[in-house]
């Protein structure tokens, strides 16, 4: 199995639009952050995880893999606005795509999309994406694209975002903390993945970095790689400052778990 980051950054991206931060203005590729996305893949199949903004370009740099299903961790615009372009997705597909979200997540998206959501057929006459939208409940795995996931129900804010398990890989989408039953469910994964925005400062609705090195540490993953990072912090800094199982993703990193 494969993990591909599509992006790493959070809803700003990085460079930040009229920002000249050393960040913003970084000639590290590794410091230019799209909008959180991922693909897991295994046996030519492909469950991409949420559909940011830039989707098409993020999946052009891909190598334009084909989809099988998608994983909504939540509404934010910043995870699904790039819906759209699974239209070129249903082109090479008999059918709807599968998609799969909380019930908030779901209730959000058909409101936010109703184009692509208040009817549930096929587009007649007009292009939009195809999809079936199913609501994800309770803890029970579900399978998608092939894979089994087990569903995590996490805290953000005044919601709660959908992270999962597939096999040896652990994802913490955005999550203001890990409860103690999500901790218990990511015992002995081999990869991990968490959100963390920044050192310093608590935010209400993210893990900031070291919050995010704590709860690594007590999962015990062979490596946990941190996501939807802002542009206060560089690549090269986070590689300094984090402990050796504990990396910075970027986007386009693939990852094999065992």
């Amino acid at each position: 199995m494969t993990l591909t980051f599509l992006g790493t950054g959070t809803s700003f991206g990085v460079p930040v639009v009229g920002c000249d931060c050393p960040r913003c203005t970084s000639p590290d590729p590794r410091d230019r952050r799209t909008r959180h996305g991922a693909l897991v893949q295994a046996d030519g199949k492909a469950l991409l995880v949420d559909t940011p903004p830039e989707l098409r370009l993020q999946l052009l740099r891909a190598g334009a893999p084909k989809i099988d299903a998608v994983w909504f961790t939540h509404g934010h615009a910043d995870h699904s606005h790039g819906i759209d372009d699974l239209r070129a997705i249903n082109a090479g597909r008999p059918g709807p795509l599968p998609a799969f979200a909380d019930a908030d997540g779901a209730a959000m998206l058909a409101e936010r999309f109703a184009y692509i959501f208040g009817d549930p057929g096929p587009p007649r006459g007009r292009s939009r994406p195809w999809v079936d939208l199913r609501v994800v409940e309770g803890e029970d795995p579900v399978e998608a694209a092939g894979f089994g996931v087990a569903p995590l129900s996490l805290p953000h804010g005044d919601m709660q975002t959908l992270g999962f398990r597939i096999g040896d890989l652990g994802y913490v989408p955005d999550a203001q903390d890990v409860p103690r039953g999500v901790i218990d469910a990511l015992a002995g994964v081999d990869v991990l993945v968490l959100c963390a925005l920044w050192f310093g400062r608590p935010h209400p609705a993210h893990l900031n970095i070291e919050r995010a090195v704590e709860l690594a540490a007590e999962i015990g993953a062979r490596i946990t790689y941190l996501t939807h990072l802002t542009h206060r912090v560089s690549h090269a800094e986070l590689c300094r400052r984090l402990p050796e199982s504990v990396r910075p993703a970027y986007d386009g990193l693939a990852e094999r778990i065992r």
